[in-house]
């Protein structure tokens, strides 16, 4: 079993059903998905890069990603509908928390100068959206075989009916929130 689904179901789940008040284990907030997107505007042109980034993206998250197509047609960015231009992958059960868990524990701590997430990225609706602005954090990316520095876009999508609910939910597994010390005690 994977052991971040062990800490949420052995202590995250407890603590929260004592905080809300709660006796419906399915009420509480939990990670429904996790997303993890690549726009790769860039790369219009160069199907090198944007092959790279498909197979590096596919490397991190353990998971073939789809490639993601204009709708419309902008003159003004030279794009024409239906180009490739990004790459995204959608993260569930056991993969979502071992994906979770390698982000937590070894890609954040290797950001430079990190000091913790923003506290403000969550959306009205419980979800978390954060940004990393190259993918070599990750260690299954071998840094002398990139290429091109690409950002990613993480989403995490929780069942929790505020954002506060899910920050409180995020902080308990781990995520490093910047000012959730404070709000934790």
């Amino acid at each position: 079993m994977v052991r971040l689904l062990e800490r949420y179901n052995g202590e995250v789940l407890p603590a929260l059903q004592k905080e809300l008040g709660r006796a419906n284990r399915l009420s509480i907030p939990r990670i429904e998905k996790m997303v993890v997107s690549m726009g790769l505007g860039k790369s219009i042109q160069e199907k090198k890069m944007f092959e790279a980034a498909e197979k590096e993206l596919a490397l991190i998250t353990g998971q073939k990603p789809v490639v993601c197509a204009a709708r419309k047609s902008v003159s003004n960015f030279k794009l024409r509908r239906g180009m490739k231009i990004g790459v995204k992958v959608t993260l569930r059960g056991s993969r979502m928390y071992h994906f979770l868990d390698r982000l937590i524990s070894i890609a954040i701590p290797r950001v430079r100068d990190f000091r913790g997430l923003g506290p403000n990225s969550f959306d009205g609706r419980g979800n978390y959206n954060m940004g990393l602005t190259e993918q070599t954090v990750f260690p299954e990316v071998n840094p002398d075989k990139v290429e091109f520095q690409q950002g990613m876009n993480i989403c995490i999508v929780t069942t929790a009916r505020n954002d506060s609910e899910a920050r409180r939910l995020l902080t308990l597994l781990g995520v490093p929130l910047r000012g959730a010390e404070r709000a934790a005690s």
